[in-house]
């Protein structure tokens, strides 16, 4: 099978969406599948990666991109196109942040006030180049809408979550929707010395003792807003000041800013119980230092944080808004509540991992579910494998039926 993925940055530094592509194509190729990238611009070097608008390196417009691509395309064959951006000439339309209205929503509910949260929903769409990918998304579903037939594009959801908001915000039929949970490569296990070496570390640097018995909860993001940290920084206070079994401790790590929340943690009096560590090099050494992964965030079509987390064996706390949710079962692996302005449950969900029997259960729960599984980026490409393998069989039908009418 000859595989095109169009993603429009070639660049594996960025962040999750572009990382997700990499990790796809290698364990692709993997499988046996002869699989390429088409990117509109990148820095990537390998036989597996086609830079089409390499004569720039600024991001280029969503019709220059097409152009391009509809060039190469028309030159090359591949079995399936499956895309990244809502492209309607594609196979597969697999949108790595969730539909354009579900985030420009949830994005503005991140806001502190009424009068932001208003602004800021009114003005979503004032960048050019969202809105030119938001209205070529409506267009591919209003296309996929009027002809639900092999002939146009499936979207793959990376979680019901997802999958529902297709639903919600375009009215997709069930048939134009393929569920294709979202998954990671799965962490390798680190070196005991350089685990005990960080952990030594990060005790020295909070000013407490092994004898202690902290609980360190990780929180790892690079939009702190978006993803809960000032609740969490709010639950935390709470958390401090009810008894618990074991204290509560508070790892921070993601290229966003920590200023405003190390004012909000000094006065809440838990700027002791923080640290905040900066970009993370590899996020596994902080999970393999950590008790529990936790993640309020107020939009994520699934979280790689929360699958690298389970996938690592650690027990996870996430909201409602988090696809993540449907690769574990809550009060079994985790917990999730409703809001992230629902600082009371989030508290009561750190409190809950305070005790050293819940998190012991967590895990051996997840070990017993084979969580590690589920989350792998392998079982993702297998289910991506059989909606290619599906597509290409009405493809054949949809020719032998040509034929046999000429």
């Amino acid at each position: 099978m000859k595989l095109a993925i169009i993603t429009e940055r070639a660049n594996i530094t960025l962040g999750g969406a572009e990382r997700s592509v990499f990790e796809l194509t290698a364990r692709m190729a993997l499988l046996g599948v002869d699989v390429k990238i088409l990117a509109a611009t990148g820095t990537a070097k390998s036989r597996r990666v086609q830079v089409l608008c390499s004569n720039t390196k600024r991001r280029v417009s969503l019709n220059t991109f097409q152009k391009a691509l509809s060039d190469h395309l028309a030159q090359n064959h591949y079995d399936i196109v499956h895309s990244t951006l809502p492209f309607e000439f594609a196979d597969v339309y697999q949108p790595r942040g969730g539909s354009y209205p579900e985030a420009a929503i949830r994005n503005a509910a991140s806001y502190s006030t009424a009068i932001l949260r208003v602004f800021k929903l009114l003005t979503s769409f004032a960048n050019a180049r969202r809105a030119a990918l938001a209205q070529a998304e409506r267009k591919l579903c209003r296309i996929v809408r009027k002809d639900p037939s092999p002939k146009t594009p499936i979207v793959a959801a990376l979680s019901q979550y997802v999958r529902l908001q297709f639903k919600k915000h375009y009215n997709l039929p069930d048939e134009k929707i393929y569920l294709c949970p979202n998954g990671i490569r799965l962490l390798n296990p680190q070196q005991a010395i350089k685990i005990d070496r960080l952990r030594a570390q990060i005790m020295s640097k909070l000013d407490i003792k092994q004898a202690d018995e902290p609980v360190f909860f990780l929180f790892a993001a690079h939009n702190f807003r978006l993803k809960g940290l000032a609740s969490l920084i709010k639950a935390l206070a709470i958390v401090s000041r009810r008894t618990a079994q074991r204290p509560a401790y508070l790892i921070v790590a993601g290229r966003d800013t920590g200023r405003k929340y190390r004012v909000l943690a000094r006065r809440l009096k838990v700027r002791d119980r923080i640290i905040f560590f900066g970009p993370a090099g590899s996020i596994s050494n902080l999970l393999a230092v950590s008790d529990v992964a936790v993640l309020p965030t107020y939009y994520d079509p699934s979280s790689r944080f929360i699958l690298e987390a389970l996938g690592a064996g650690k027990p996870v706390i996430t909201t409602k808004y988090n696809g993540a949710t449907d690769l574990f079962t809550p009060d079994r692996h985790g917990k999730t509540f409703e809001s992230p302005d629902d600082i009371d449950s989030l508290a009561e969900s750190m409190r809950y991992f305070c005790n050293t029997e819940h998190i012991i259960a967590a895990k051996q729960a997840i070990e017993q579910d084979d969580i590690r599984s589920k989350v792998s980026i392998e079982a993702h490409c297998k289910r991506l494998l059989m909606l290619y393998n599906k597509i290409n069989k009405e493809k054949l039908e949809i020719r032998n039926t040509k034929l046999e009418t000429n």
